[in-house]
């Protein structure tokens, strides 16, 4: 039997693991139908809140690490864009329109609001009425408004974390998944405490504070605005190995929890190594943007290839398939030890065995 992409988490239906993650790529409902056109198995649309007035970005926002063997390879990418500045009336409108259109789609909505349970409850009930199929709760961007203590100002601290995820699964009605923060020292702390309050599922991870580099014509940091700037988000596949870290951490602390893992895929071999460190769908944002929306073909051809190079039929095969070879320094001491000496074992029993070879070759020849 082929190998199938379709998947199921808490109870919604994936025609595909893959979605478009929430940013740039999501900004309207122009182009995530054309994400959903191109064959995405899901959106995450840009991070919407109820007052758009006070979202005022700036130019440039982007900034990025490029190779310096061939300037067309970007490593990194760093953004100080804020959530989306479009009034959330028209993403309420957008957003019914789209479920009517593409009924059989994934459509998530990112929200974010101020640290008031007022606030938060009311946008997840006017966004729910819209027929979207899950929420997803910024808990996580690193930059912008930390002064109205959103986004990683509350991811940050569990305790936050959990009166917030609290506040919205008292009115919400369909499934919560907390967008956790990379900018912290254990990654599963707050993860611990979103489900705790009753999040369905964990997306992991957001991008990471940085700063891209300084512009050593000017001595001025990048991105530069009117010759200032401030730490942005870092993403793209320099992040991987870090992204692979966290979701292995919240995905053994958190056994049979969705996970949502992010951070630097861009193939559909760098989702298969999410999967099997415990996703169960994942989001490209980055990538699409570098890339175009059209690499979402490509992912799903490489993703199939994985799976059956390794008779596997379902993506719930892969998931946390690798999770039980992470162990401890202490115990990978101890298995190396070990191995030596069944080595050194197998070794001494082999020189036995040929000594007794040769006695019983030089007892022939004397008889």
């Amino acid at each position: 039997m082929a190998p199938s992409l379709k998947t199921v988490v808490n109870g919604i239906e994936l025609e595909n693991p893959f979605l478009l993650g929430s940013g740039p790529p999501g900004t309207n409902a122009k182009v995530i139908a054309k994400s959903f056109d191109l064959g995405w198995g899901g959106v995450v649309c840009k991070t919407i809140s109820l007052d758009s007035s006070k979202v005022i970005n700036t130019a440039p926002r982007y900034g990025k690490l490029k190779s310096r063997e061939d300037e067309k390879v970007v490593l990194g990418f760093e953004n100080i864009e804020l959530i989306s500045d479009r009034p959330f009336d028209t993403w309420v409108a957008e957003l019914r329109q789209l479920k009517k259109d593409y009924p059989k789609k994934v459509l998530i909505a990112s929200i974010m609001e101020e640290y008031r349970r007022e606030a938060w409850q009311e946008i997840v009930r006017r966004t729910q009425e819209t027929g979207v199929d899950a929420l997803e709760l910024n808990l996580s961007c690193p930059h912008g408004m930390p002064e109205r203590k959103m986004g990683q100002a509350m991811g940050e601290d569990p305790s936050i974390c959990q009166e917030v995820c609290g506040w919205v699964r008292e009115v919400a009605k369909i499934p919560v998944w907390a967008k956790m923060t990379p900018n912290v020292g254990d990654p599963t702390a707050s993860a611990k405490a979103a489900v705790k309050a009753g999040a369905d599922g964990i997306s992991a991870i957001n991008t990471i504070l940085c700063v891209i580099g300084v512009d050593l014509r000017t001595l001025r940091p990048m991105p530069t605005v009117e010759g200032h700037s401030v730490p942005g988000g870092y993403s793209g596949a320099a992040v991987r190995p870090i992204a692979l870290r966290h979701v292995m951490e919240i995905a053994r602390a958190l056994p049979g929890v969705p996970i949502s893992g992010m951070g630097g895929i861009e193939t559909g071999f760098d989702a298969a190594q999410f999967f099997l460190l415990g996703s169960h769908t994942v989001q490209v944002c980055t990538g699409a943007m570098l890339q175009g929306y059209e690499i979402i073909s490509k992912m799903k051809e490489e993703l199939l290839k994985v799976m059956a190079d390794h008779k596997m039929e379902a993506v719930k095969e892969l998931v946390g398939k690798s999770l039980p070879y992470f162990t401890t320094h202490a115990d990978l001491v101890e298995r190396q030890r070990a191995a030596k000496a069944a080595k050194v074992g197998t070794a001494r029993d082999n020189e036995t065995w040929k000594g007794e070879i040769k006695k019983e070759t030089d007892s022939l020849s004397t008889n």
